[in-house]
């Protein structure tokens, strides 16, 4: 960067340019309409299906490569900053510049993010795609949301002869997963899905202190999945995280496209990991809404039943997949909860980390027009 001693009015054009860019983008979010039927469902199957052709045939994450060489390039930029400050004695003209690229660093990835998914954000979906009107819900609506699910699980874990779950390899669980997208877009169209581009995580280590199980990487297209997990939670994940790569930006969208994948491959160890992730969602609103109602004797009453109902061995599979988080949990994780839950709440989804909750009102109003079992 060419030092300057005095500001120039040129130094202002790039990053304005870039601003009114990044802000017709944002208001463009103002028009879900138009993001659906041009974007979402245009624009971006083209973008998407590039991407994933370009890193499928990568054993490990080229996104999780990029990050890492940008953390490193962060790092590098920062230090050359502070040598050229010192070098012009910490001259005026010298920080503005720096700001003025570092804010135009900003807007670019803003943009480039928006662009090739962030968008998706704002679009109509699954609901529009589905017809389903997601009014309030009752809370024995939920109770029978609940029980409904804790039968389901009881009945694929039935299918599960072994007392001990079964252990596929992690590549088998990213093929069934495209499976079950291939049979859902025989009912759904708008489910296609190509191209698989889905990888082991090389941040496992880090997962404990950032509380992930997936990611989505946008520049690259690339779905990441913690790999060091029981088994039993990543078949659900996967399906979760293509339906990010599909445009499903929504935590809760994401989580029903992702259960309807699920069940559509028709094998129970998928079926059981897509019911076992609902359920703990499911029951979580049940017992939120009796706290809610103050009836601690029926909020009781609930946490029994539940317990009696659910197969001896659904609760010691339950039991293992809680322990694991349980004992690999740090203090640091509750920090950037908080950090995502903002940056959920920033792109559109007002309830942050709880709208991986909404699912409930997806399935609830997807259960009433379709009677899906």
């Amino acid at each position: 960067m060419k030092p300057v001693t005095k500001l120039s009015p040129l130094l202002f054009i790039r990053p304005a340019f870039l601003l009114l860019l990044a802000l017709v983008l944002h208001v463009l979010g103002y028009f879900p309409k138009i993001i659906e039927n041009w974007y979402s469902t245009g624009i971006y199957k083209g973008i998407s299906s590039t991407l994933r052709v370009l890193t499928r045939w990568a054993p490990f994450s080229i996104g999780d490569c990029l990050y890492i060489l940008f953390i490193i390039s962060l790092i590098a930029a920062f230090v050359r900053s502070l040598i050229q400050l010192r070098k012009s004695g910490w001259n005026r003209a010298v920080l503005v510049q720096i700001l003025l690229n570092l804010f135009s660093k900003i807007l670019w990835i803003y943009i480039v993010f928006r662009l090739l998914w962030g968008l998706n954000y704002d679009r109509l979906g699954i609901a529009y795609q589905l017809k389903l009107s997601k009014k309030g819900y009752q809370t024995e609506e939920v109770i029978q949301l609940t029980n409904r699910l804790i039968d389901s699980l009881n009945a694929c874990r039935a299918r599960l002869k072994d007392t001990l779950l079964p252990e596929p390899s992690v590549d088998s669980i990213f093929r069934m997963a495209g499976i079950g997208y291939a049979r859902a877009w025989d009912t759904y169209s708008f489910l296609h899905y190509s191209h698989r581009s889905i990888k082991p995580s090389l941040f496992n280590g880090l997962a404990d202190w950032m509380g992930f199980t997936g990611y989505y990487n946008p520049f690259t297209g690339e779905a990441q999945v913690r790999t060091d997990v029981p088994r039993l939670v990543l078949p659900f994940v996967a399906t979760h995280e293509i339906a990010h790569q599909l445009g499903y930006a929504s935590e809760s969208e994401a989580n029903m496209v992702g259960f309807i994948a699920s069940l559509a491959t028709d094998d129970p160890f998928f079926r059981y990991s897509a019911y076992n992730d609902l359920f703990s969602y499911a029951q979580r609103e049940e017992l939120f809404l009796l706290a809610m109602d103050k009836d601690s004797t029926r909020f009781q009453q609930v946490i029994q039943l539940n317990r009696e109902r659910l197969d001896t061995l659904v609760r010691k599979d339950r039991k293992e997949v809680r322990e694991f988080f349980q004992q690999r949990q740090h203090k640091s994780s509750a920090t950037l909860n908080n950090l995502y839950d903002q940056y959920l709440r920033i792109n559109n989804q007002e309830a942050g980390l709880k709208s991986y909750d909404e699912v409930i009102g997806w399935l609830i109003a997807y259960n009433k027009k379709y009677e899906k079992k």
